[in-house]
């Protein structure tokens, strides 16, 4: 078998060959379409050529596909039993030498997309289902909460300064007549009569960087996620206020759920995009006692209300008052039980998509299409001050004085002296995606389901027999209480990444085929569907269920 073939990815479509008449056999499957692989180097040429020579690419292909095309995955070896909870009986067993290369491999289950394509695949997805089952029900979560008010909202950062940046329909960046450009105390003209498209370098610089407030822009960041807790707290506070209760009761009558995702724009700060549910006190799906509309004005009474203090970074700098900035985008998505649907631009699974897509994206991203030198000034900015707070922190310890800046109480160090660790960030320090308690089902919850959908396949084809999928959901996401089986095992850490040269490359392309496998997929579905909707005057009048959708 050809190591370079579909074995070891899921095979998928060539991007742009779908059409009205779609193939029912993926043409990038078979020995004919190899993977797409980049120029590779020596080294790893002859990794790759030494997998052939000694006999072992079926072997790797196997591996790889074990490992779900995982770019550094984790090399154990060792052994496990599966064991009856009840009778202690043997069930199973397990040992690496039986492994195709001799070693289990555990994906390293990286959520960014440049460092592990195929493991953010399944971070993205688990996402999708998480965010999705909050909206439109499943997972545990009952079909009902499609009722419950539901909001869109997008909350920003404030400007620190002008920065170059696209318009809608291509229009000019910053247009001016000559008699109303703004000249800046540097002489920079604040104008720019360029149009910029997404891929400019320019897009998201400052018109002027002496102007831009570096030190700020970095210190915002660093306390968004501190910005967001405090949020949280003044939606429910306000919520509670509208329906004429104490904060402390607030979950007698109605219970405030979320489900958000950080998105870097091109300037480097952070959006936060945000589902905002509101459920009765039983729980998702219940009655709320409020509908869309009024719960979007208390979001938005209390989004323009919060505020966050910062102390200075620096002995030159100055303390802060951190809020939004002035563009909140609050959507209704779902009004209540009685106009389920408010907005005709979202759905559940477009929302879901959505977060979900930028859930496995962050700051290198932006840097990953064209070099932007305003996010390379603002990482070294980042650097500078959290140095700066290292200072400080040796010099109170040295000298036993009082702190020259405010302490995280946490750690009893200078608030910043970590900000260097997350330059590469940008200075944003939170989780790119975050959930309330009882939005819906966990991401831990499903990564188990998938273990268990595993083991009752393994355990099904030992024994000679089709799977039981009765209740196969419910089973899957069962609480551990109710698991019937334990695993005992004895591993050892044998390494991280594949043994040999040009391996991690083969992964990456795998992962790319698989990709293109699943698209592929999706738009043969999509075009099944149409045909089985479609009558034969329909399609004489229309071409293809692309179009069918425009029109």
């Amino acid at each position: 078998m050809n190591l370079l073939d579909s074995h070891s990815g899921a095979p998928t479509p060539t991007p742009g060959k779908a059409s009205a008449t779609a193939p029912e056999s993926f043409p990038g499957f078979g020995e004919g379409a190899p993977l797409d692989l980049p120029s590779l180097t020596p080294a790893a040429t002859a990794g790759i050529l030494s997998r052939l020579i000694d006999g072992t690419s079926d072997a790797f292909a196997d591996a790889l596909a074990s490992a779900g095309n995982c770019t550094s995955p984790i090399r154990l070896t060792g052994h496990s039993l599966t064991l009856d909870r009840t009778t202690g009986e043997v069930i199973s067993s397990y040992s690496s030498a039986t492994a195709p290369l001799g070693e289990v491999l555990i994906p390293c289950g990286n959520r960014r997309a440049h460092i592990c394509p195929a493991c953010s695949r399944v971070y993205a997805r688990d996402t999708f289902e998480l965010i999705r089952a909050g909206v439109a029900g499943g997972k545990t979560i009952p079909a009902t909460v499609a009722g419950s008010p539901l909001l869109f909202v997008t909350f920003t950062a404030p400007s620190f300064g002008y920065v170059h940046g696209t318009r809608p329909g291509g229009g000019k960046c910053r247009p001016r007549s000559s008699d109303r450009v703004q000249i800046c105390p540097h002489g920079v003209r604040l104008a720019c009569n360029v149009a910029h498209d997404e891929e400019d370098p320019r897009v998201g610089s400052p018109l002027c960087s002496d102007c831009y407030d570096w030190t700020t822009a970095v210190v915002w960041q660093w306390h968004a996620p501190e910005l967001w807790r405090r949020t949280t707290i003044a939606i429910r506070r306000r919520l509670a206020h509208a329906l004429g209760l104490a904060p402390s009761r607030l979950r007698d009558v109605a219970s405030l759920q979320f489900a958000k995702v950080a998105e870097y724009q091109a300037r480097g700060a952070v959006h936060f995009r945000a589902l905002i549910r509101l459920d009765g006190p039983d729980g998702p799906g219940s009655r709320a006692p409020l509908d869309g509309e009024h719960l979007a004005q208390v979001v938005r009474d209390a989004a323009a209300s919060v505020t966050c203090p910062a102390p200075p970074a620096a002995t030159w700098d100055v303390p802060r008052t951190l809020a939004w900035g002035r563009q909140l985008d609050v959507r209704t998505v779902t009004n209540g039980p009685s106009h389920l649907r408010t907005s005709d631009e979202l759905s559940a699974g477009q929302v879901a998509g959505y977060l979900a897509k930028y859930a496995t994206k962050d700051a290198t991203d932006l840097r990953t299409h064209a070099p932007r030198p305003h996010l390379a000034r603002l990482a070294e900015h980042a650097r500078h001050l959290g140095m700066l707070a290292h200072v400080r922190d040796a010099r109170r310890h040295l000298r036993k004085t009082p702190p020259a800046g405010a302490l995280d109480p946490k750690t009893n160090r200078d608030t910043y002296a970590l900000l260097g660790k997350w330059a590469h960030m940008l200075g944003f320090r939170g989780h790119f995606a975050t959930k309330s308690r009882h939005y819906s089902v966990t991401l831990g919850r499903l990564r188990r389901a998938r273990q268990r959908f595993q083991r009752l396949t393994a355990q099904a084809q030992r024994e000679g027999r089709p799977l039981d999928t009765r209740d196969l959901e419910a089973r899957l996401l069962a609480d551990d209480d109710n698991e019937t089986t334990l695993v005992i095992g004895s591993w050892t850490y044998a390494g991280t990444g594949w043994p040999r040269p040009g391996e991690a490359t083969l992964a990456t392309a795998a992962a790319a085929r698989a990709r293109e496998y699943d698209q592929w997929r999706a738009e043969h579905r999509r075009h099944h569907d149409w045909r089985s909707t479609t009558t034969p005057s329909d399609e004489r009048n229309c071409h293809g269920p692309a179009a069918c959708t425009a029109a």
